[in-house]
């Protein structure tokens, strides 16, 4: 079996997400759209590959917006198409907080600015733990969905829907790839400064995500056992 990850830019990996496929036997192929050198200047092109021979698809999460076609809109309007196809072809997709914004964008739904953002590790309330229990999992979003026709919500906080199904596909609005040094990049890269106009305290975050990663990890897996397992790409648990 083989996974296409598309990473927007060099600072968010697959992390665990990915250990977990090539673990179960999956060749996992990188597509990174956003160089490190553009990362102030990310509108750049691309050629996503074929679909041909994926049997899974995961869209990992990125500083930006899945709205702001100004900026990103060279490889955003792309990547919605790829989407699509992969849609039409029953092909799985995992999204990941932007990847999940923009899954709901491809497939009828909308993205927009959340009344408040969501940074930090978050207990969400979940209808069916056998997909995604209820964490905590760590946030990083200003945005949230609007879930595309015939999803069906699965879990959410005060702030935000969580967490959709809709045909093959899952979509979690928090991230369960996150690692201190995937957290250290993100710092390094901006998020500092976003974090405290946020409100948030970034040593804060990164003491918790210390304490929280061998958990954290695991939780990951388990989160790609259930959608390989629902999808029937592995047996289940």
């Amino acid at each position: 079996m083989r996974a296409l990850v598309i990473q927007h830019d060099h600072v968010s990996p697959p992390g665990p997400i990915g250990d977990r496929l090539r673990q179960h036997g999956i060749d996992v192929d990188h597509h990174e759209i956003v160089p490190p050198e553009r990362f102030d200047t990310p509108n750049v092109t691309t050629d996503f590959p074929s679909l041909a021979d994926d049997d899974l698809v995961v869209l990992m999460g990125a500083p930006w917006s899945a709205y702001d076609d100004e900026r990103i809109g060279n490889w955003l309007g792309p990547e919605i198409e790829v989407i699509k196809d992969a849609d039409a072809r029953g092909i799985p997709i995992l999204g990941i907080c932007f990847g999940g914004q923009l899954l709901s964008r491809a497939l009828g739904g909308s993205v927009r600015k959340a009344e408040r953002p969501e940074i930090g590790w978050v207990r969400i309330q979940t209808d069916d733990p056998s997909w995604v229990p209820e964490g905590p999992w760590f946030q990083w979003h200003f945005d949230c969905w609007e879930m595309p026709p015939g999803a069906r919500e699965i879990a959410r906080d005060e702030v935000a829907s969580q967490a959709y199904l809709l045909r093959q596909h899952l979509a979690v609005q928090f991230h369960p790839e996150l690692t201190p040094e995937m957290l250290a990049g993100w710092m390094g890269n901006g998020g500092d400064v976003s974090a405290i106009r946020a409100g948030y305290d970034p040593e804060v975050l990164r003491v918790e995500t210390d304490a929280e990663a061998a958990a954290a990890q695991q939780r990951a897996y388990d989160l790609v056992d259930s959608f390989l397992a629902h999808n029937g790409l592995v047996p289940p648990r």
